[in-house]
């Protein structure tokens, strides 16, 4: 196939946006849609095809804008409706695709559909949420257990006093379930879809994909066979990942479908295995429901290629197409693991077969940012981790000056800007032909100009040397390879070997991770410790 007979989602690569954080225009230290629009020739200078946009709606922030008290509007920190109809435009003409987060399997316990049904038992949007009585104890409904809330020993339920039963709230108290099984609840969300379809949104990211069918006899979770190995939410069998939910998506994916080239983007959980992966796409119409392998492995290589193998292969097999990422809005940047294994998870993201997701500030190696008690707005922290998500969220570094250039100098950003701004910017960087960013360019512009790389197939060299991931990317005879070398050694990659129809012309460098980190010797290239290249015949 032609790289045209590919869909853009295929071909191009995501940049993910933290609307508070990108840019601010209005001056009053929070990011919003205009100055996403100010800054849009940033991403077409980067390279990349589409954004997507953290959620938009108006929002009590409770939850950094993933609990929705309404749709269909804009909160007023980011701007209208009228500005997001702007920025949509101002992107498709300069041939970027837009993203939206959407949020359904939860609202904020403000949103006027939940007021309704908590007023009273037998108001008429009392079953567009999930309530239950209590236990014959007079406690939960059942077993299930909450995903983020520590504060309610664990449980998804939250009683309330005024009608005397639960609700569900599997994220947070403030974040009541919609009950999915109601067909007036999803006309309600096709609805909203159809809003931003009809002005011109290219697609949807669809937040914690996994949830939205729920058993409807709400059974107890049975106790875990193994609980050495037990993880709730990739083991639940009544909680989440239920065939009612496929149908749902279904129904979802009929909607869209009336709208040509429109994506659909699943969040799955970040320890979803690869099978489960797999349904979604041939059982939910899911076009790529996301990988967060490269985010939850460590960087070792014999691991990373283990993963790499058996998930191409099986999304390939199905009919899918790959995804990775290497950073988001939840967990912390690749930068975490310093500035040369950065370098070397970028190139991989921007290497493997399918659709890369870029975080803002990464293709600059933007750092967390320890934010003092006092400063921070996010409720939960990540447990696994132990930090706030305000980490990864603060302002994009765009020059040397006061506030990293995000926002007036007089002003205060709404979290603190990182202190290695003055060094770690989008000015300073373009400057420099070896920076961070340029290597990021460099790869988005080879991604454009090579379809071995955008479209072509995948093939690992399995005799790499140890600490190193080696692979072919190929395309209608031109074959590119990848060596990146994330140990503490010196190694020798026989490029020879990955290329079936080599020949007498020798392999050369077209990207380095450093420069002058790999030497062509031969049919074999030379990696310094911790970098890697991308190399073709002449």
């Amino acid at each position: 196939m032609s790289a045209e007979q590919y869909a853009w989602w295929q071909r191009g690569v995501v940049y993910q946006i933290y609307p508070r954080s990108f840019q601010d225009a209005s001056g009053d230290g929070v990011g919003d849609l205009v100055g996403i629009i100010d800054r849009l020739d940033h991403l077409v200078w980067l390279g990349v095809d589409a954004v997507w946009l953290s959620p938009i709606f108006l929002s009590p922030w409770e939850d950094g804008g993933y609990d929705i008290s309404d749709y269909t509007a804009v909160d007023p920190l980011f701007g209208t409706v009228a500005d997001a109809e702007a920025l949509i435009s101002a992107a498709h003409e300069r041939e970027l695709r837009v993203i939206l987060d959407l949020v359904p399997n939860h609202t904020s316990h403000l949103h006027p559909w939940f007021v309704a049904s908590r007023s009273d038992r037998d108001d008429p949007r009392r079953d567009w949420y999930v309530w239950r009585d209590p236990a014959p104890d007079g406690g939960p409904p059942n077993n299930w257990r909450s995903a983020t809330d520590t504060g309610r020993p664990g449980s998804a339920w939250v009683h309330d006093d005024v009608t005397g039963q639960y609700f569900l709230a599997t994220f947070s108290t403030v974040q009541p379930d919609l009950n999915w099984a109601n067909p007036e609840v999803r006309t309600a969300i096709h609805d909203v879809v159809r809003f931003w379809l009809d002005r011109g949104v290219d697609g949807l990211r669809i937040d914690m994909v996994g949830f939205l069918g729920k058993d409807p006899e709400f059974l107890d979770e049975p106790p875990p066979a193994d609980p050495s190995t037990h993880d709730y939410f990739v083991d639940s069998r009544h909680h989440l990942n239920r065939p009612e939910n496929l149908e749902h998506l279904r129904e979802l994916r009929e909607v869209v479908d009336a709208y040509p080239e429109r994506v659909l983007i699943g969040e799955m959980l970040y320890h979803a295995p690869v099978d489960l992966l797999v349904s979604y796409v041939t059982d939910a119409g899911i076009d790529l429901p996301t990988n967060f392998s490269l985010i939850t492995l460590p960087l070792e290589p014999e691991r990373l290629a283990a993963h790499i193998d058996a998930y191409d292969a099986a999304l390939i097999a199905a009919g899918g197409w790959p995804n990775y990422c290497v950073g988001n809005h939840d967990m912390p940047r690749i930068s975490a693991h310093g500035p040369e294994r950065a370098r070397l998870a970028l190139t991989l993201l921007l290497t493997l077969r399918g659709t890369p997701f870029v975080y803002y500030g990464d293709e600059i190696g933007m750092s967390n940012v320890e934010v003092p008690p006092d400063r921070r707005d996010d409720r939960w922290a990540v447990p696994q981790h132990q930090m706030t998500r305000d980490s990864v969220r603060t302002p994009m570094q765009w020059d040397d000056g006061p506030n990293a250039g995000f926002c007036p100098p007089q002003v205060e950003p709404w979290l603190p800007i990182a202190d290695d701004h003055t060094q770690v910017n989008v000015a300073t960087e373009a400057a420099d032909d070896g920076s961070h960013l340029h290597l990021v360019r460099r790869l988005l512009a080879l991604r454009r100009a090579q379809p071995a790389l955008a479209i072509g197939g995948y093939r690992r060299l399995v005799d790499a040397p140890r600490g190193c991931i080696a692979y072919v990317r190929e395309h209608g005879g031109r074959c590119l390879t990848v060596a990146l070398n994330f140990g503490d050694d010196h190694v020798v990659v026989d490029v020879d070997a990955a290329d079936a129809a080599a020949s007498t012309s020798p392999a050369r460098v077209v990207v380095e991770t450093v420069a002058g980190c790999a030497r062509v010797d031969g049919g074999t290239v030379h990696l310094r410790p911790r970098s890697g290249a991308v190399l073709e015949r002449a």
